[in-house]
């Protein structure tokens, strides 16, 4: 059964929350970093870019440290506060697009993680594991919760209902205009109901963050074997989350694009494609597909339509009924010759944000051969996966809510 718990966040005080709160660091261009550096001295970008106060980049155990000292300058400096009771955050961020996301930020169990009570569908890398866990144990701090959902459940529903009825502690908009408000719940009897909920819950979902839980796990075992008085329910135990319904996650396609034919003409690569898929021409119009098994081509100005043979494909298991497994099977690798999704230089991945038009032009303007456009995978697609032990291609989902660092810390 699955246990969460309440923690006593470090968090901005209410005047800088919006100043402080980013997005992750990878997700920033270097322009886009190097501006908010430059012309807000209160982003949380300074203290996991530490580098940029002496003008230079700075790896390893060296930028762990100053990641450390950067955090502790925040608190002194009255940017932080702590709580002084344990809560859980009830946390709401309405998309610029409307749509809404309504869950509850709180410490997910490491154990709940090492014995399949959350599951996972994306495989992790060992080093980047190791290197994380080295990260967090110097800064000694989560600052980004891991996407986590779970089924819908109506009684929780209510509860979070109820308190957001409530003035928030947090309510601000971001330069990408969502709008994020945060409710710090201390009370006793919310907290013991939020928590039986969640224990009668057999399975959660990482929805995103496979390598920040996988590095929170592997930094409980190392911690355990040093404590020769672990209880258990230390804060190393716990990784901080955000829960939200499943029914609330958003789940985009990640598209391919491919800079070449793998030394086939388009004649050749079209009969090739002939063995597992029906093949329409859709001319120069944007098409993109309506259904499971149908993909969308745009190869030499035109668009095709691909329609799966059913005969011609097994599936054996839920991974091979999933489109970017397909897609893998019968075009990527044996047409393609692209064996290894994650570090091939031949292939890049637009998200489903991104419009058709992009693909068009990336290919128009001969930066790539092909490109292929997919339908999203749904929710329960991504739990049956999971749920038999399987694992996605690389850059099988683009999910949302996309969350904010620096809002709510848990020290460990």
């Amino acid at each position: 059964m699955a246990k969460i718990i309440p923690f006593k966040a470090v968090r901005p005080t209410r005047d800088k929350v919006g100043l402080i709160a980013s997005r992750s660091y990878e997700s920033y261009s270097t322009k886009e970093k190097n501006a908010r550096l430059r012309d807000n001295p209160f982003s949380f970008l300074h203290i996991v870019n530490p580098g940029y106060k002496y003008q230079k980049a700075i790896t390893g155990e060296r930028r762990y440290s100053l990641v450390r000292n950067r955090y502790k300058e925040f608190k002194e400096d009255g940017s932080f506060l702590q709580d002084k009771t344990s809560c859980f955050y009830f946390y709401k961020i309405i998309s610029k697009e409307g749509h809404e996301f309504n869950g509850i930020i709180a410490g997910a169990s490491t154990l709940d993680y090492q014995n399949n009570i959350i599951k996972k569908h994306e495989n992790t890398l060992k080093r980047k594991e190791i290197i994380f866990e080295q990260y967090l144990k110097t800064v000694g701090f989560n600052a980004e919760p891991v996407l986590l959902t779970y089924p819908d459940n109506t009684s929780l529903k209510k509860i979070i209902e109820a308190v957001m009825l409530t003035r928030a502690e947090y309510e601000f908009t971001t330069t990408f205009r969502d709008t994020h408000y945060v409710w710090n719940v201390n009370d006793e009897k919310i907290i013991k109901q939020v928590e039986v909920i969640f224990s009668k819950m057999n399975k959660l979902y990482i929805a995103d963050g496979h390598h920040r839980s996988a590095s929170s796990s592997l930094l409980t075992t190392h911690l355990k074997n040093e404590n020769s008085g672990h209880t258990g329910e230390e804060p190393y135990n716990f990784f901080m989350s955000y829960l939200i319904p499943e029914s609330e996650l958003q789940i985009y396609e990640f598209n391919r694009l491919v800079k070449d034919l793998n030394g086939l003409s388009k004649e050749e690569f079209l009969i090739s494609l002939d063995e597992y898929f029906r093949i329409d021409n859709r001319g120069n119009s944007y098409y993109k597909p309506s259904k499971k098994h149908h993909f969308s081509m745009y190869l030499d100005g035109e668009y095709y339509s691909l329609y799966l043979r059913k005969e011609g494909y097994q599936i054996k298991n839920s991974l091979d009924t999933l489109d970017v497994q397909i897609l893998f099977d019968t075009i990527l690798k044996p047409i393609l010759g692209i064996n290894d999704l994650r570090n091939d230089s031949r292939i890049e991945y637009p998200h489903g944000k991104t419009n058709l038009a992009y693909i068009k032009s990336m290919i128009d303007s001969n930066k790539f051969a092909v490109g292929f456009s997919l339908l999203p995978i749904t929710i329960q697609e991504l739990k049956n996966v999971a749920d038999e032990g399987l694992t996605m291609p690389p850059k099988s989902t683009f999910i949302e809510p996309k969350l904010r660092s620096g809002i709510t810390i848990y020290e460990f």
